[in-house]
């Protein structure tokens, strides 16, 4: 990703300029203030002897400059904690400054929509006064996070794109996990359920999680006001958690205490753990120096009191091991089996909107299949699309769907699909404007139906399906026949398998006197909302090159007669091309009342066997759905109400 040139033997990024294109996009952030302010330097301009990482490990952490993308860092402290993840977003062994080979060339992989991809950068920083403008590492002579910033700037677009974001994107993309946001405030301690969503706005997680998951954990917090404690922050910031512990005082109480870190530099904390803060007094002289000696530039400690009541949401990205398995944030386990699954939602064939809209059978569906019990995580992520609004966009979330993701377990593979979509799913996702959405499930031995979908109908988009067990499973999107020219409404699809049999069933067409003796499938209409309401077809189940000439023909049962002679009545419907063709089929209008279907081979005395597909259109059941966005899903039934 990236077409280079050279400028005195050095790396220039054609692709990425060191021009005002690669800072900004569509001027609506404060970073146009820097307009003509900008100068680009590569590190050996801006100090005599620039590094990677500095000597000091504690120096090598983020520090955020007058760009909004403390997001971002929050994700770049993660690395420093797991020396295989940075490994894969900075691969190791590059040329550096002072090397012969040394180009100004650096690379770096992010994780995009299920892989791995590599974008390369010159070095050319943008500064003011000689000083880099935006993040920096704590060592003025270190360049990683730079550089790093600027290829994760180059993904999207522009420095400008990074302005504002979500920390669970940003984890993802430099690891690959799972990540999730929960909010802290009101939590209470709780033990998993069966099945459960991984956004939820009540907060009963963060308690769950033991202290050693809690370390092995990427977990942010951020603050969607101005906090009391923190009152300089402002709107919207994020911050890293480095650390949890559990200290008991003087006095024998337990208090669990987090260190957090401000990418801004700076300690910001006016707690009563902050430095001078009165809560050091209840702890042993020698434990609360031990504490305090840990906190570096722009740490603080607080108690889980106050982290609860000055924080709106944490960020959790699971676990990830160097065989790449996700660990269970709950159990414990590693999910080593995975599966993941591409598709799309298209207008007028499979984007049928959420649950509320008849057309959500259309929606694209997988199978799960499940060979023992275990512990599974699910997600839903859309493809998002850097690119800047439309002119006159005023969409809150102009480059996301409201998405959301469905899960039945259903006994058998072969099913009344329109009967189980009509049931409350065993588990569900509300429709969230997220990039990816998570549900989180206890797995028993079967098939479980997946649907992915967006919350208006014929929303379109890509998505990626993503399956992490602690047991074996396969993954495969469900195929199902397309259903053309049928108009909006809900469809049910049956199918009978028969066979002409020469001397017993292929009596031929309706020329000839035996066509009596064919197979008689029985048809039954019960939902007449006018209108086309039934298709039938049929399929010839022969090699293309021996095909034999088929039709079939549709009889009218008369009330009170369970015998039926075709040669004394006329069908309602036929289909009579009789070509040598694999599928003959037809869309039509029968009232309500049973039929009999007779499908043949033009002549008599042929052998075959043959698939008859009834798909009828079906009176939607009591059981709907009701979502609005925001708002908790309601199953409702004419005798109860359901929540979940």
């Amino acid at each position: 990703m990236g077409t280079e040139s050279e400028h005195h033997g050095m790396f220039v990024d054609q692709d990425f300029p060191a021009d005002d294109s690669s800072l900004f996009s569509d001027y609506t952030t404060p970073l146009p203030k820097l307009l003509g302010d900008v100068t680009w330097l590569r590190p050996q301009e801006i100090c005599k002897q620039p590094q990677l990482f500095p000597d000091d490990p504690v120096e090598a952490h983020p520090k955020q400059g007058i760009l909004g993308d403390c997001w971002l860092l929050c994700a770049c402290s993660m690395l420093l904690k797991n020396q295989h993840l940075l490994n894969k977003v900075f691969p190791p062994e590059q040329p550096l400054w002072g090397d012969l080979v040394f180009r100004g060339e650096f690379r770096f992989q992010f994780w995009q929509n299920g892989h791995w991809i590599e974008v390369r950068v010159d070095d050319q920083l943008p500064c003011i006064n000689d000083s880099l403008c935006f993040s920096r590492c704590q060592s003025p002579g270190a360049f990683w996070v730079a550089l790093l910033e600027k290829a994760y700037a180059k993904l999207h677009g522009s420095y400008e794109r990074l302005w504002a974001g979500q920390v669970c994107e940003a984890t993802v993309d430099l690891s690959g996990t799972i990540a999730v946001r929960w909010s802290p405030k009101g939590e209470s301690p709780q033990q998993p359920n069966d099945s459960k969503t991984e956004h939820t706005p009540n907060g009963t997680r963060l308690s769950e999680l033991s202290l050693e998951l809690k370390q092995r954990c990427a977990i942010s917090c951020c603050v969607h006001s101005a906090p009391t404690g923190i009152p300089e922050l402002g709107q919207f910031h994020a911050m890293s958690v480095m650390e949890w512990t559990n200290v008991t005082t003087t006095t024998g109480e337990q208090v669990e205490l987090i260190r957090i870190r401000n990418p801004w530099g700076r300690r910001s904390w006016a707690g009563v753990w902050r430095e001078s803060g009165s809560g050091w007094a209840s702890l042993e002289l020698s434990c609360a120096q031990d504490l305090l000696g840990r906190t570096t530039e722009g740490e603080f400690w607080m108690d889980k009191t106050e982290f609860q009541q000055e924080f709106d949401e944490v960020t959790v990205g699971y676990p990830i091991s160097d065989a790449g398995h996700l660990q269970s944030i709950y159990t414990g386990s590693y999910l080593t089996h995975s599966h993941q699954i591409g598709g799309r939602w298209v207008k007028g064939h499979s984007a049928g909107g959420c649950r509320n809209n008849s057309t959500f059978s259309i929606n694209p569906k997988f199978w799960l299949k499940v060979c023992e019990r275990g512990e599974g995580l699910m997600s839903l992520l859309q493809y998002k699309h850097h690119e800047p609004p439309a002119e006159g966009d005023t969409e809150q979330h102009p480059h996301l769907q409201a998405i959301a993701l469905h899960v039945w377990k259903v006994e058998k593979k072969h099913f009344n699909l329109m009967r189980t979509l009509n049931k409350p799913p065993l588990v569900s996702h509300t429709h969230a404007y997220d990039r990816e959405v998570v549900v989180h499930i206890k797995l028993n031995p079967g098939f479980y139906l997946l649907v992915p979908s967006t919350f208006l109908q014929g929303a379109e988009g890509r998505f990626l399906l993503r399956v992490h067990s602690s047991c074996s499973t396969s993954l495969s999107m469900m195929k199902s026949r397309p259903l053309q020219h049928c108009s909006e409404g809900e469809w049910e699809t049956t199918s009978s398998h028969g066979c002409w049999s020469v001397g017993s069933t292929s009596g031929g067409s309706r020329n000839f006197p035996t066509h009596g003796l064919n197979p008689r499938i029985p048809l039954s209409v019960t939902y007449d909302p006018g209108g086309n309401n039934v298709k039938v077809t049929l399929h010839q189940n022969r090699p293309e090159n021996s095909l034999h000439a088929i039709g079939f023909h549709i009889y009218k049962v008369p009330d009170g007669d369970s015998l039926l002679t075709p040669g004394a009545m006329s069908p309602v419907v036929s289909c009579v091309p009789h070509a040598h063709s694999q599928e003959v089929s037809v869309f039509c209008h029968l009232q309500p009342g049973e039929y009999i279907v007779i499908p043949s081979t033009y002549q008599p005395e042929l052998s075959a066997h043959f698939t008859l597909t009834f798909t009828r259109r079906i009176h939607r059941k009591a059981m709907q759905s009701q979502e609005l966005l925001g708002h908790v899903v309601q199953e409702v039934s004419c005798v109860s109400v359901m929540r979940r």
